[in-house]
């Protein structure tokens, strides 16, 4: 404790915030970045306007400030002292999405998040344009919807960027972003740790033609840094954002902003070929490192890039565990009404804990978890359901079986396509509040992908504490530090770290592909529901 205090009154510290979906989470930790010192939360949402999914930059910095306020408190609680400098900071968040700024650095239009759907011209336009899959949720899709809609901002338009990156440039003032963020923008050339030249100029021409005014394609977007890479520091106004009171000081090195499946590798040490991860939140996903490139271009898969630069295959769905926390909600009210309330931990562990006694198949019950469309599994929009046949067996234990198997329902999809391109994995990781419950998400993610997969004790803090690690590292590489991400990952963070791993068993692997079987037939159902619901 006493040399914990040491290290936070002399500014050897890194600090991680991480934009989540739901959660705005900022992560402190000391010169070994393994041990997390504090951590402070602050809760938020989207919102649906004018049928896009947004949140506002009001909404933005009132939840950076109450995560940091939240932060500060727990460090002086527990070390006596409130924070005034860091070693150096990081800041991670959601990725894609639509943030376009004027020539005085003013928002144009409201945030367009990655959970819009709107962009499916463009994205088919764009795939067929660059030979590689553009997905909907991809900064550049939403551009070029724009672009197709003649949307009346377009001419104002002189940055994009996104929302890590946009906080980034508020705190230090520099326009850059990390590699694995920047990938998710426009596609990157794995060789040059930048932006596909070709691909630029195919797209500048487009624009020539259809919307001259934007010039150069590459004027748009940050500058690309990877891992170790200094992104600025912390300017005076930038520390007065960030923290109101007055206390911080300016002057903190900044890595390069990264997005969360970044972070979500760093947190799990998956960043070297035939290494993986899947994050489940808000949305769920799987990172899959590879040794080479694809044979050929899939709708259902994103080639992005680990924080220092490496190809990745990314199966991306749109929705994770907000049904699944919804029906536990549901669950948690009827204790209260019942006269016996249960706090909502208590209710997700006895609901997961239940569902081991389920049968592997679920029993015949199928969930569907689609608050928004799912471009994996062909739907423009959301309808959650719960469907069964007269003879299936309706228990709790097979219906919260059936609520978890659909969490990993679209995700199977893509990874499927993974297994047919021959693509090869050593160790899958997997991370998220879905696999607080020891045992159960996780038993029932090896028996879906039929891989072992293994949690840390520490990927419990998620990205915030991924990119608090990647600040580390920027700290260790300005003091001489040689190592790669991949060997400081394994040697001076994950070491001596713990890992549980689950099997696949062969009950496990039989039942959820009996269920996908069924899954996959009812998606017409959920088709249908989109065109009269």
């Amino acid at each position: 404790m006493d040399e914990s205090r040491r290290e936070i009154a002399a500014g050897r510290t890194a600090l991680g915030i991480e934009l989540g979906s739901t959660r705005i989470k900022a992560c402190l930790v000391g010169e070994d970045p393994s041990k997390v010192l504090a951590v402070g939360t602050h809760e938020w949402e989207n919102n649906f306007v004018d049928r896009l999914w947004t949140y506002s930059l009001d909404d933005v910095w009132s939840g950076i400030q109450a995560a940091y306020a939240d932060l500060a408190s727990e460090v002086e609680r527990l070390y006596g002292l409130r924070p005034r400098q860091y070693g150096a900071i990081g800041i991670s968040a959601m990725m894609h999405g639509y943030l376009a700024f004027d020539k005085a650095g003013e928002l144009l239009v409201p945030f367009r998040t990655w959970r819009n759907t709107n962009t499916g011209p463009a994205a088919a336009e764009l795939t067929e344009l660059f030979g590689q899959n553009i997905p909907l949720r991809w900064s550049i899709a939403h551009l070029h919807q724009a672009v197709l809609d003649r949307e009346q901002h377009l001419p104002q338009v002189r940055s994009l960027t996104t929302l890590a990156g946009y906080v980034h440039r508020q705190l230090t003032g520099h326009n850059v972003l990390g590699i694995g963020d920047a990938s998710g923008m426009f596609p990157i050339d794995s060789s040059t740790h930048n932006y596909d030249a070709e691909l630029l100029a195919r797209y500048d021409d487009k624009l020539a033609e259809h919307a001259p005014s934007l010039g150069k394609t590459m004027d748009l977007l940050p500058q690309v840094l990877v891992a170790g890479q200094s992104a600025g520091e912390l300017i005076a106004e930038g520390a007065a954002l960030l923290d109101p009171t007055g206390a911080l000081q300016p002057g903190a090195m900044f890595c390069p902003p990264e997005g969360d499946a970044g972070t979500g590798m760093v947190a799990t040490c998956s960043v070297a070929p035939r290494t993986g991860n899947v994050s489940a939140g808000t949305s769920i996903f799987a990172m899959v490192v590879l040794e080479r490139p694809l044979k050929r271009v899939h709708q259902e898969l994103d080639l992005v890039a680990t924080p220092a630069g490496d190809p990745v295959a990314m199966v991306h769905c749109n929705n994770g565990a907000s049904e699944l926390a919804a029906w536990a909600g549901l669950f948690t009210r009827f204790a209260a009404a019942a006269g016996a309330p249960v706090d909502s931990d208590a209710v997700f562990t006895t609901l997961f804990q239940e569902a081991l006694e389920g049968e592997a198949d679920a029993g015949g019950l199928l969930a569907y978890n689609h608050l928004a469309g799912e471009p994996i599994a062909g739907l423009t929009e959301g309808r959650p359901l719960f469907l069964r046949t007269p003879d299936s067996k309706l228990t709790l234990a097979n219906f919260m079986r059936a609520q978890l198997y659909g969490v990993f329902g679209t995700l199977s999809l893509g990874m499927n396509v993974l297994t047919d391109e021959g693509v090869e994995l050593d160790q899958m990781f997997a991370h998220g509040g879905l696999f607080r419950t020891a045992g159960v998400a996780q038993k029932f993610l090896a028996g879906a992908l039929g891989t072992p997969v293994s949690i840390a004790e520490s990927a419990s803090e998620g990205g915030a504490w991924g990119i608090a690690v990647l600040a580390s590292y920027l700290s260790a590489t300005a003091s001489g530090s040689q190592l790669d991400l991949n060997n400081y990952l394994r040697q001076r963070v994950f070491g001596d770290a713990v890992f549980e791993t689950a099997d696949p068993e062969a009950a496990d692997v039989a039942g959820f592909a009996a269920y996908l079987v069924n899954y996959r037939k009812g998606l017409a159902v959920q088709r249908s529901a989109i065109g009269v619901l």
